[in-house]
C-alpha cells in the first residue's frame, strides 16, 4: 500500500472540502448582510428616508454587537445598507462576482460607479486578494487612466457588445517604477528597472499581459532590428511594441516604433491575431504629438520614478 499517496489523498479531499465550504460560508455570509441591508432600508421607511435614520442603526448596532460581536457594529450595519443600496440595481449580481466581504468593505469606499466597477474588474481579472486590491487602491490607478472613458466602465461579466476590453481600458498615466537610488536614469538602466519590476509594471498596464522578451531581435531583409521590450496580450490577442524613451517624444521615435510594429505583424503576427500595437514610455508626454499619433494605433504614455528607502 501506497501510504504516502493515500495521505495526500486525504489532504487533497480535505483542501478541496474546505475551500469548498469556505465559499459557501462566504455567499451565506454576503447573502444574510444584504438581506440585513434590504430591512435596513425598509425600518428606515425607504432608500429616500434611509439617510436621515441613523439612529436606528446606532442604536441597533449596540444591542447587535452585545449579542453577536463586533460584525454587527454601526460601521458594518452601515455598510450593510450601502451593499443593498448598490448592488439591488445594477445588471450584475453580487453572486457572479465571487468577492469576498474584506473586498465589499473596500470596494464600498466608492461613490462613483465607475470608480468601483473599475476596481471590481481588476479583482476579477487579476484574481486579486484583499491586500492586491489595497495594494491597487494606493496607486489610484483608476485616476491614471489615461485614455479610457471613465464615465461608462461596465463589470467585465456583463457579456453586453459594448464592453470589449482595449487597449484603451489599460493604460495608465504614469507608470510607477521603483527605484532604490537617486540617479538620472539612461535608456539602459530604465530598461535594467522595468524588467526588474516586470510583473509589477506590466500589471499596471493592464490585463492579459506576456512577456515575449527584451532587445528582441528582429530579423528582415538580412537586417536586425532590436525592439526594447515585445509582449503579447491573450486578451486584445496581439503582439505589443514597447519602446522606451529617457525624453521627450519625437517624431523619430514614433517613426521608429512604427517601423517595429509593421515588421513584428510580417514576421511574427499569426493569421488568427489582431495588429501589433505600440506604446512609447516617455520621459514627458508631448501633447500635440499624442493626439496625432492617436490614429495609428501607438500609444504614449508615461513613467514615474518612485524613491524606495
Amino acid at each position: 500500500m501506497d501510504y504516502y499517496n493515500e495521505i495526500k489523498n486525504l489532504i487533497e479531499i480535505k483542501e478541496i472540502n474546505t475551500k469548498v465550504r469556505n465559499l459557501e460560508e462566504n455567499n451565506d455570509t454576503l447573502k444574510t448582510y444584504y438581506e440585513i441591508g434590504k430591512l435596513l432600508i425598509k425600518a428606515q421607511g425607504g432608500e429616500k428616508r434611509a439617510k436621515y435614520g441613523d439612529n436606528l442603526i446606532k442604536d441597533w448596532s449596540v444591542k447587535l454587537s452585545k449579542e453577536y460581536g463586533t460584525s454587527y457594529d454601526y460601521t458594518n450595519l452601515t455598510r450593510m445598507r450601502k451593499f443593498y443600496v448598490l448592488f439591488k440595481k445594477v445588471a450584475t449580481p453580487w453572486q457572479q462576482l465571487n468577492l469576498t466581504w474584506s473586498h465589499y468593505k473596500y470596494l464600498l469606499k466608492f461613490d462613483d460607479e465607475n470608480e468601483r466597477n473599475y476596481y471590481i474588474n481588476r479583482c476579477i481579472e487579476n484574481n486579486l486578494s484583499v491586500r492586491g486590491l489595497i495594494n491597487e487602491i494606493k496607486k489610484d490607478s483608476f485616476n491614471r487612466l489615461k485614455y479610457a472613458d471613465k464615465k461608462n466602465i461596465k463589470l467585465v461579466i456583463d457579456n453586453s457588445s459594448n464592453n470589449i476590453l482595449r487597449i484603451n481600458d489599460m493604460l495608465l498615466d504614469p507608470i510607477i517604477i521603483n527605484v532604490y537610488e537617486e540617479e538620472k536614469l539612461s535608456e539602459k538602466a530604465l530598461k535594467k528597472y522595468i524588467l526588474k519590476e516586470l510583473e509589477q509594471v506590466f500589471l499596471q498596464l493592464g490585463t492579459g499581459f506576456t512577456f515575449v522578451g527584451s532587445e528582441y531581435k528582429i530579423t528582415y531583409n538580412n537586417k536586425n532590428f532590436y525592439v526594447d521590450l515585445l509582449l503579447f496580450n491573450y486578451k486584445l490577442n496581439r503582439f505589443i511594441v514597447i519602446e522606451l524613451k529617457t525624453h521627450e517624444v519625437s517624431a523619430k521615435d514614433i517613426g521608429q516604433t512604427l517601423n517595429y510594429m509593421k515588421l513584428t505583424d510580417k514576421t511574427l503576427k499569426e493569421y488568427n491575431h489582431n495588429n501589433t500595437i505600440g506604446i512609447i514610455i516617455s520621459k514627458k508626454n508631448n501633447k500635440l504629438m499624442l493626439e496625432y499619433v492617436s490614429n495609428l494605433d501607438i500609444f504614449i504614455t508615461t513613467y514615474k520614478l518612485n524613491k524606495v528607502n
